[in-house]
């Protein structure tokens, strides 16, 4: 099998010189080379860093930024909202590509990446880090690799994530289950439900996200499980027998009030509405703090892989001068530098980036204290794999998916009928949007 990044090289040059509608927030970006008015080459400034702080992350965010310009002073930086998630985010950054002031960097998600750097609206950051003297071989090769196109890379990992498991350890105690381990299969899952319901109240045994907030990203491991997927690379399998199994397994355990879905899953599961909950790793330091109860993180059920990888980098604009690229590709290895890495993962939950940061004392020391916060680290190498095509390179594919999943669910359809129309819906959207070019 072609591997994701092998693929993406065989695109070549043709892949990254038209620009695909329906990217992040819908958009069209401009024509590759463009500099929008307003901005790009005649901008001055501080180091404008657009986020929409993935983590609740906003002020160890801004102490990042302090001591830059602590250090920095003739470079100093300035942190922005860019929305509320990663999808406002995208909008807002398709809208200065329209014609606004750009900024210097960028969070750049698992499904907003591939299309900013198959538009030439990100630009190509190896030449960069040569010339910033950035060291790329210290970012964990995975989460470094994930930002591969054509050849180049065009992000740095910031924001990363895979999906965890979060249990209730004084629920599962109740339902006589062990209070630190989770279930190994989603079959095993099914025969705690009904115990873990019993044993808090008549609540789900599990909540998990609805499809306006990444439900589509929370399901593809458990899809993995049955042997299913959203993709065999380009092409979609949302029909295949396997895909079928495991949609019509979640829509069963929902049906059966197992598995609860829910806007604000993580508010349901901290004050004790469900006995677990199905989240990002990005979740743990808010929920560390706002959970009323003890909990345990586990991977989630096999067999394996039965997680995948998410969250975000962090990319820097095409259209703006070469001065500014480097100096936001120096703010990004700051931001993302070992000591800094440590600080963002410890207040969020996101793993860490750089290679070195598990041997740290304060991290070792940290981790020894915080097991929960150890378990996305191990998972990474033991229980996960890249994402479907279908998700994340398909314009719209999360959302898409995302709102399937809710049909079949909250709206209680058909799995064969919306499965089979997420099946039509992607195809021709890879046959507009992407064929074309490969």
């Amino acid at each position: 099998m072609i591997s994701r990044r092998s693929l993406l090289s065989l695109a070549g040059a043709g892949l990254a010189a038209t620009a695909v509608a329906g990217c992040a927030g819908g958009s069209t970006a401009p024509a590759p080379g463009t500099a929008p008015a307003g901005g790009g080459q005649g901008s001055t400034g501080p180091i404008q860093w657009w986020s929409n702080h993935p983590g609740s992350s906003k002020e160890v965010e801004q102490k990042i930024i302090d001591a830059w310009n602590a250090e920095n002073p003739d470079t100093p930086a300035q942190l922005v909202d860019g929305g509320a998630n990663y999808e406002e985010l995208g909008q807002k950054f398709n809208a200065a590509l329209a014609g606004g002031d750009l900024p210097d960097v960028i969070v750049a998600s698992d499904v907003t990446w591939f299309n900013f750097a198959l538009n030439e609206a990100t630009t190509p950051l190896d030449d960069l880090w040569t010339e910033a003297g950035v060291k790329p071989d210290t970012f964990v090769d995975t989460l470094r690799e994930d930002y591969t196109f054509n050849g180049k890379h065009y992000g740095m990992p910031f924001a990363r994530s895979t999906t965890l498991m979060y249990w209730n350890q004084d629920v599962l105690e109740k339902a006589g289950l062990d209070p630190n381990r989770g279930p190994e299969s989603w079959a095993e899952f099914a025969e705690w439900a009904p115990k873990l319901v019993e044993a808090n109240g008549g609540k789900p045994a599990l909540m998990v996200p609805d499809g306006s907030n990444y439900l589509d990203w929370y399901f593809q491991g458990m899809v993995w499980t049955f042997g299913g997927s959203y993709s065999k690379e380009w092409t979609p399998t949302f029909t295949d027998p396997k895909t079928i199994e495991a949609g019509t397994f979640l829509a069963e355990q929902f049906k059966a009030g197992h598995i609860g879905i829910a806007k604000d899953a993580n508010n349901t599961f901290g004050i004790g509405g469900s006995a677990g909950l199905l989240q990002s790793t990005g979740s743990l330091g808010g929920l560390t703090k706002a959970a009323q109860f003890p909990f345990v993180t586990t991977y989630l059920p096999g067999p394996k892989p039965g997680a995948c990888t998410g969250g975000a980098g962090l990319a820097i604009p095409n259209g703006i001068s070469d001065e500014r690229k480097v100096n936001a590709v120096k703010f990004v290895d700051f931001v993302t530098n070992t000591k800094n890495t440590i600080a963002f993962t410890q207040a969020t939950g996101y793993m860490p980036v750089r290679k070195d940061a598990v041997d740290d004392p304060e991290e070792k020391a940290y981790l020894e204290k915080t097991p929960n916060a150890m378990t996305a680290i191990r998972q990474l190498a033991e229980n996960t794999a890249p994402q479907d095509y279908a998700r994340v390179f398909v314009p719209g594919g999360g959302a898409r998916i995302g709102g399937g999943l809710d049909k079949i669910t909250i709206g209680g359809q058909s799995v064969e009928t919306v499965f089979g129309e997420l099946q039509t819906e992607t195809e021709t959207v890879y046959k507009r949007d992407i064929e074309p070019l490969l």
